[in-house]
């Protein structure tokens, strides 16, 4: 259950609201927390999703679905956690027509989901109608500060439903006095509660789905615009509610206060109103990342190679990650923070080397848009470059929280801009008159605009830039600059969900880490910004990094090299799966004289070896689904086998052979044989010009089975080949006379217009 701190009091002890739990749960809402790792845990009444079963439950479900995508890093999202729990709490008997479920995208598993349903910040709500299609990526939802306007919401979108109306969901549509006599005739129920109302009211529909779950009773909504049934019934006030009973009669319904609660309360006790049989949608155990890591030792005075390679991973794979496609603007940010990162982050050599070469390959690469596939098979290959690689394990060491949902990435993300604007002040070449002051500041307000996960933490940041960022004309006054506006952040988060209670949100160095940095002036506290400026270059220079907790670069190494040979393996064993099912395919030819095979003949110009070792070469031609002819008989065929066709073999005087038949074997007398007629048969092959009828199949698309022909019929006397057409003499003939005829015919054209012209020219002389 929710644990309310700070600002986000419980609401639900607001109004009549509060007396949906009793006192004894309202004790335990205040002092649960939160699952380890995710916001929300199996008691809150929200439906825990992961990669593995997202698509499964909201896709094509008779329910529907509203869906929180977040991450449990995001302050936004933890403070918006509480409202979100409430909301689960409070419309637990609607379900199965509305089902609230969650799913946190910090979880490394779950990235190409939340990137697949186009999230791109959080937290991000979502509706999915019942039987939503496959292809779905939901209806987005604002998401409002109040459970009342989000119930209302849910209500609004519930009603949008055409024909695909969730089964378990009651009619929501006002009932008319017509449908009311003939009502107890088609339901079978001992009660039918009314519900009048004024038109702008939601009393009603949110009444009839906290009775979703009950048996004999049903709930319908009258509109005091219904003038026969306010007059019928008699009623005078709005709200009020009435049971109507199968024999005519009705009666109003008690209540002390005429709202929600006190109806939805009293009509559920009823006589004869029971709950039904319906059982909550499973949910998943805890977040499969509940189980808090062990704890891990460190000194707070300094900072960890661990936490910065893993900001850098975290941003590379899961961040950028979240969107599909890198626009224009994106690739750009993208390439500028990798680029600071490569001039002034002192990582190890292996995490060098693969932001050296990554930078190149980004400039490289001139598309305006950019795939993160791409990119992403790219880096996990390594650039096909030896000693680099991105580490693949995310450990927070001095950035790791009391919970795994606090601190994190967000610590991280702070460290290492604090490191690289103090690495750009005391890096040489930066400290030229020519350096950007802002380089790093511009970096990083690209990247946090472009790609961090929490948008409202992002908006902040803008505004900041926005408002001061112009003012830093120094590498000194970027270091301070970031050092302030990392205080100011703290200052607002301070008391906050988002807040660790083991590592409160203090303005940083406190004095018994600085006590220099501390002053006072008139009584009010100061800080000396050049010991304060002391202090950061002390704290973020490159020997004040530890390498504790860093996995060995030749352990990456040695399991990058693992994974890339079992990746080639998996695609040779692939390759050579498909080069064994063409191998055993059965004969393929068509006898268009004789009609039988007769007994091959061997080549004595091919040695034996050549003929026993010599592999058959293949083709891949495509996969059309047509029917093939296996000698002489009709056969249809698997989609996945190749085709021969044999029809363009006959129109190119080209003969089929079996991919079993070896070089056959023919005498160097028949070989001068030139001028023998033409004979269609599969016995008659040759192994000549194998290699350009290779080539020249391949570009006509034509079968994948090697064809063996005769050179006899390339070089006939019957027949001439032009532009690998065949004609035969009669053929060329008839061309010829078409041409003749047709010249004859335009130039009598031409010289008939011509005297015609003459002709009239001389007339109008006369004229």
């Amino acid at each position: 259950m929710a644990r309310r701190v700070g600002g986000c009091a419980t609401s639900l002890c607001r109004g009549a609201t509060s007396l949906l739990v009793p006192p004894l749960l309202l004790l335990l809402l205040a002092y649960a927390g939160p699952s380890a790792a995710g916001l929300y845990g199996p008691t809150d009444q929200i439906v825990i999703l992961q990669a593995d079963n997202v698509r499964a439950l909201i896709l094509n479900a008779s329910s529907a679905w509203l869906v929180e995508f977040y991450a449990s890093w995001c302050g936004h999202c933890q403070r918006f956690a509480p409202l979100w729990k409430e909301l689960a709490m409070d419309i637990r008997e609607w379900k199965p027509a509305i089902n609230l479920a969650a799913i946190n995208c910090a979880d490394i598993t779950n990235r190409f989901t939340c990137a697949n349903f186009e999230v791109d910040g959080y937290p991000t709500l979502k509706f999915f109608p019942a039987y939503s299609p496959p292809d779905s990526v939901g209806e987005p939802v604002k998401a409002a500060k109040r459970v009342q306007s989000l119930r209302q919401t849910i209500i609004t979108l519930l009603e949008k439903h055409g024909e695909s109306w969730p089964p378990a969901c009651p009619p929501l549509e006002p009932i008319s006095q017509a449908e009311l006599g003939s009502f107890f005739e088609t339901n079978s129920v001992e009660y039918l509660a009314l519900v009048f109302e004024k038109n702008s009211s939601f009393i009603g529909r949110e009444v009839t789905l906290d009775l979703l779950q009950f048996e004999n009773i049903a709930v319908r909504r009258v509109q005091d615009t219904e003038e026969a049934l306010v007059s019928q019934l008699a009623v005078t006030d709005f709200p009020s509610c009435y049971l109507y009973y199968p024999n005519g009669t009705h009666t109003r319904l008690s209540v002390q206060i005429e709202n929600r609660w006190f109806y939805t309360y009293a009509l559920q006790n009823l006589p004869g109103v029971v709950r039904g049989g319906y059982k909550n949608v499973g949910i998943s155990g805890v977040d499969n990342a509940t189980i808090s890591e062990a704890w891990q030792e460190f000194d707070r005075s300094r900072i960890y190679m661990a936490d910065l390679e893993s900001s850098v991973s975290y941003a590379l794979r899961v961040e950028v990650g979240t969107h599909r496609v890198l626009t224009r603007k994106q690739l750009s940010a993208l390439k500028s923070y990798v680029s600071v990162l490569v001039k002034y982050f002192p990582g190890r050599p292996i995490m060098m080397n693969f932001l050296q070469v990554l930078n190149s390959w980004l400039k490289s690469y001139t598309e305006s848009e950019l795939p993160y596939s791409t990119l992403e098979k790219e880096m996990e290959n390594g650039f096909n470059v030896p000693n680099l690689a991105l580490p693949p394990t995310i450990k927070w060491v001095a950035c790791q929280g009391s919970r795994t949902h606090f601190r994190g990435y967000p610590c991280s993300v702070w460290t290492l801009f604090h490191l690289l604007t103090v690495q750009a002040l005391q890096n040489e070449k930066a400290s030229s008159r020519d350096a950007d002051p802002q380089e790093v500041l511009k970096a990083m307000l690209g990247y946090i605009k472009n790609f961090f996960g929490c948008r409202e933490c992002a908006s902040h940041f803008e505004s900041m830039a926005t408002e001061s960022m112009s003012s830093v004309r120094s590498l000194e006054q970027s270091v301070l600059w970031l050092w302030q506006r990392h205080n100011h952040v703290n200052s607002r988060l301070a008391g906050a969900p988002s807040e660790d209670p083991k590592f409160p949100k203090i303005q940083f160095p406190p004095p018994d880490v600085c006590l220099a940095c501390h002053s006072e002036l008139n009584g009010e506290h100061t800080w000396k910004t050049d010991k304060v400026l002391q202090f950061l270059k002390e704290r973020f220079s490159a020997d004040r990094i530890l390498n504790d907790y860093l996995e060995e670069e030749s352990q990456i190494l040695a399991k990058q090299k693992e994974k890339l040979a079992a990746q080639r393996q998996a695609e040779s064993d692939r390759l050579a799966q498909e080069n064994q099912k063409w191998t055993q395919e059965p004969v393929v030819g068509l006898a268009v004289e004789g009609g039988k095979d007769e007994p091959e003949e061997e080549d004595p110009g091919i040695p034996q070896e050549q003929r026993d070792e010599a592999p058959m070469e293949e083709v891949d031609l495509g996969r059309n689904h047509k029917p093939s002819i296996v000698k002489g008989s009709l056969r249809h065929r698997e989609t996945e086998d190749d085709i021969v066709d044999l029809d363009t073999f006959v129109d190119q005087h080209y003969k089929s052979k079996a991919l079993q038949a070896a070089a056959r074997k023919r005498s160097l007398s028949k070989r001068e044989e030139r001028h023998k007629p033409l004979q269609f048969q599969t016995e008659d092959l040759d192994l000549k010009d194998d290699m350009a009828l290779h080539s020249r199949l391949k570009k006509r698309g034509l079968s994948s089975k090697r064809v063996m022909v005769n050179e006899e019929l390339l070089i006939n006397e019957h027949w001439l080949s032009v532009f690998s057409v065949g004609f035969s003499r009669l053929d060329v003939s008839l061309c010829v006379l078409l041409y003749l005829l047709s010249t004859m015919c335009l130039l009598g054209m031409y010289m008939f217009f011509k005297l015609r012209l003459r002709m009239r020219k001389q007339k109008q002389a006369l004229a």
